[in-house]
Order: structure tokens, then sequence, then C-alpha cells
């Protein structure tokens, strides 16, 4: 969202290779163009469907509980159906939780929050600062091999992104404090998408690990709204039903197209996603849900888009993921 592993030592491979060597495969750098625009196009639709469901009155627990519990149910059938177990050990006990918080449970009810209070442009455009925070922790744990396009393109979406933050800041309805509580997002997913490719547990493929996150995002959440006395029950209306319900299926994509990312293309890669996330939700809130164009979007959007365009520029070939600690 490159060179992944240190060079002192090869890369241990954390996901056994199910493809027949008779069937045709794609290419790693095909895989990871194909999960990144799938990943980012759900992450659109799911930061549009958070303001559609603000305004039918679901509120951002529920709206993450329930769907998040569908698309558990949906990749644990899909992790069945290609055989797929996880081991419930210390090691996968940990990587759930640790990547339900940062990934899902923490970062998502941020976000979810943040629409009501800043829209959904603006959130969508903070998805897409992961890449900064992810880079310079790549570079830190030596996941990652200094690239100067890549590092152009971090310095690119950041400062896009920065205009934007400055400007929106500066409206006379800004909410500084939903500002600085929606900076925390792309924090965490950061240090997400470096956990879980650092800690991803050797021998357990994709098709499991989803599940196993979400499951484990559940249980914060759950835990998070009896300690708060938040309600989590579930709306009665036909259309909130319906609106839950997709939200479960697009989840089900979007994490297990982020994990196929993340194994395919590495943690500074699969930041990515959330730029290509905001090419697609900025226009669609626009559009579809009549929201006024944020100040200074031009120059920020190309300046993000630039940011993205020199990332993938930057990438030579598909690494493999690091070495499990």
């Amino acid at each position: 969202m490159v060179v992944l592993n240190p060079p002192q030592s090869a890369p241990e491979k954390p996901w056994p290779d199910a493809t027949p060597a008779s069937q045709p495969r794609l290419a790693p750098r095909t895989v990871a163009m194909l999960a990144l625009l799938v990943a980012g196009l759900l992450l659109a639709a799911t930061t549009n469907l958070a303001k559609v469901a603000h305004d039918a009155g679901i509120s951002p627990m529920v709206y993450l509980v329930w769907p998040l519990s569908g698309a558990a149910l949906l990749l644990l059938g899909n992790a069945a159906w290609h055989r797929e177990r996880l081991a419930l050990n210390r090691r996968t006990i940990e990587y759930s939780m640790v990547s339900g918080f940062l990934t899902v449970a923490g970062a998502n009810l941020i976000f979810f929050s943040a629409v009501s209070h800043l829209g959904v442009s603006f959130v969508a455009l903070m998805i897409a600062l992961p890449p900064l925070f992810t880079y310079v922790g790549a570079l830190l744990l030596r996941m990652e091999a200094f690239n100067r396009w890549r590092a152009l393109g971090v310095v690119l979406a950041l400062t896009g992104t920065a205009i934007l933050v400055l400007r929106q800041w500066g409206t006379p309805d800004a909410d500084p404090v939903w500002i600085v509580i929606t900076l925390a997002g792309p924090l965490l997913l950061s240090a997400g998408n470096l956990y879980r490719s650092r800690r991803w547990p050797p021998g357990v493929s994709a098709q499991a690990l989803a599940p196993a996150m979400l499951l484990g995002a559940i249980i914060l959440l759950t835990l998070y709204a009896w300690a708060s006395d938040a309600s989590l029950t579930l709306p009665r209306h036909p259309r909130d039903l319906a609106l839950i319900a997709l939200q479960a299926v697009i989840f089900a994509g979007q994490f297990l197209a982020l994990f196929i990312l993340q194994k395919a293309g590495g943690p500074v890669f699969l930041s990515v996603m959330g730029g290509v996330a905001a090419i697609f939700s900025v226009p669609i809130a626009m559009l579809v849900l009549g929201e006024s164009a944020l100040p200074a979007l031009l120059p920020g959007s190309l300046l993000v888009a630039a940011g993205i365009a020199s990332l993938l520029f930057g990438t030579r070939g598909t690494p493999a993921p690091p070495r499990p600690m």
C-alpha cells in the first residue's frame, strides 16, 4: 500500500501455495494491483454507506458489530470451503486481537463516528494518509529498503492531505476536536499494516486470518459497548437490515482483499488502498450524497493522486512478506 525482508535472511513464506502447478497463476504484481483496486473500491463503498447508516439513525457501534459479525460468518464459510483452518494458540489469538483492534475496531469506530461530524470526503481523504506512517515504520523496522520514488510519493500524499486538513480547520463550521480524533485513525491503520506483516503466523493462509481478525474486533467492540453501556440492538426496519446485510458482504470482500493485498504487496503497498478509496469516495459523496466540495479539494486530491502514482512507480516486482517474529 520493496524489499520487505532484511537482506541478511531469506524470507519465510507464511502461507501455503495451494494452487496446482498445472493451473496458470497471475503474476504477484498483477494480483497485488487487482487486490488494490478491489479493496479500494469496497473501502470507498464502506465510507459512503457509513454516512447513509448515520442518516438512517443507525449508531456507529451497531453498524460495526452486526455487519462485522455477518462478514465473519461469510469468511469462515469461505475458509471452510477452501479447507483452511486456524489453530488456536497464543500467537494466533494475539494476532487476531491486536490486528482486530488496529485495523478494524479502533480505526473504523473513529472513522464511522467522524463521518457525521466531518463528512465522507474529509474522512475518505484521511484514510489516504497511512502510506506516510507505514513507509517510515517499515524503514525503521528494516522491512523495506529506501526508494526515492516511494519516498517522494509519501511526501506528495502527505502534502496534499496537510493542505486539506489546514483548509478544513480554517472553515467557519470546523470541528477541531473531531479533526484531531480522525487523524488518529491513519496512525492505527499504519500500525496495523506493519503489525500484520511482521507478526503473520507461519503456515497460516489469508483465508484463515481474515475471519480471525474480524472475530477479534467483534469481541473488543462488544466489550467496549458493554463497558460504555452502548446499545447493540439490531434495527428492525427492513431498510436498515438490508443496509447492514449489504455492509456485511462488503466487509467480507474488503478484508479478504486486504489480506490478499498484504500477502502480495506488503504493508506500504497495502496502505495505498486508502488513497485509491479516496479517489472513488469523494466523487460518490459529492454526486450521490450531495456533499459540498472540501476547501482546496482539487490541489489536495491531485497531490494525493500524484503521491499514489509515485509509490506505485517505485515498486519493483512484488516482494515476499517479512519473516515473522
